[in-house]
């Protein structure tokens, strides 16, 4: 398992990669056994109220969540890539620079 990890703006945002022999979470809409790589991470975008407040680099804003949503595929190197393109993406939509995202990507025993 590991977890990549976007960070930028002093805020930052993980997911989870699950592998092969990895043990899947069991939630409703948790990823099937089927694909051999599964990626799971929340979305995230700016509301003008509600939701939760976050400073990201000099502004605070209001942040929504999205439920996370699995998605499945056949090459680790796929779904890395795969889920380094979300986190930007999710970044890019409170109009941070993709550029100013760095990506870690951690095994899952390492983080703890």
């Amino acid at each position: 398992m590991l977890l990549i990890r976007g960070q930028a703006g002093g805020t930052a945002l993980t997911g989870t990669l699950y592998e092969r022999d990895d043990q899947p979470p069991s939630y409703r809409g948790a990823p099937d056994e089927s694909a051999p790589f599964t990626w799971i991470c929340d979305g995230f975008y700016e509301v003008e109220s509600g939701g939760q407040v976050q400073q990201v680099g000099d502004r605070e804003l209001r942040i929504a969540f999205e439920e996370p949503l699995p998605k499945g595929f056949e090459d680790r190197d796929q779904a890395i890539a795969a889920a380094k393109e979300h986190l930007r993406t999710q970044f890019a939509r409170l109009g941070v620079a993709e550029t100013d995202v760095d990506i870690e990507i951690l095994e899952a025993d390492e983080a703890e």
